[in-house]
């Protein structure tokens, strides 16, 4: 028997942007056996809607969580069997700004094949829309909590883009949207461009690129929206 192959299953980053996922995804989700999701409720949910025949009941479910030792003995276990399996995150695509990268590393040690699909995610589609350099970029994850240290981190942010012409990308929890955005707007050169894009792929989508100085001029208020942010220092 051969082994089974992995299929990194993108996902909605708004609930209801369906439209957002190729139609030739439930292809793949019908050719698993086996899913390991960031959280098997929402994932359920979603494949039900993508395909509305699919009997959950049938499949295996593993929850990812932080991929401790013993899931990732399990998911390579049932790639040995022969089994196909789905990597699902709780929104965009799996192994990016994801737990489910530490499967696809284990997969990619012990040779398993992983086949990347195509979906939406919000770390490329904020940046295509922002103006900003796609040439070089670098996303950071979260920055951290205390303010000081964010302020800090922060500037060196923008001090690396403006010698690097590098943009720098970052997101927070939603609840603290908008510390971040007064931390960042405190610590950052006048002249330096942010984007801060909100709701990507819904309905109330915005991502706006300004300066320091014109984001000053009008603080926008984003408490508990799903937001990405980007930096890009300029020289002059």
């Amino acid at each position: 028997m051969g082994k089974g192959k992995v299929y990194l299953i993108p996902t909605v980053l708004q609930e209801e942007a369906l439209e957002t996922i190729p139609s030739y995804i439930p292809d793949y989700v019908k050719d698993c056996q086996v899913f390991f999701v960031e959280n098997d409720k929402t994932a359920r949910r979603f494949l039900k809607k993508i395909w509305k025949e699919m009997v959950i009941d049938d499949y295996q479910w593993f929850i990812i969580h932080k991929a401790e030792t013993a899931v990732t003995q399990s998911f390579l276990q049932l790639l040995k069997a022969g089994k196909n399996i789905g990597i699902i995150s709780e929104a965009g695509c799996p192994g990016v700004a994801d737990p489910g990268q530490i499967l696809v590393q284990a997969a990619q040690q012990a040779n398993i094949t992983v086949k990347p699909l195509v979906g939406p995610n919000s770390i490329l589609l904020a940046l295509m829309a922002s103006g900003m350099n796609g040439q070089c970029f670098q996303f950071h994850g979260y920055l951290p909590i205390d303010s000081l240290e964010r302020k800090k981190k922060i500037k060196e942010l923008e001090a690396d883009s403006q010698k690097r012409n590098c943009t720098q990308i970052f997101i927070e929890t939603p609840y603290r949207n908008n510390p971040l955005i007064k931390d960042i707007l405190d610590s950052c050169r006048e002249e330096t461009h942010i984007c801060i894009a909100v709701d990507i792929t819904g309905p109330t989508e915005t991502i706006r690129t300004q300066t320091v100085k014109n984001w000053k001029a009008k603080v926008p208020d984003i408490h508990k929206r799903l937001a990405i942010f980007l930096l890009q220092g300029r020289n002059n």
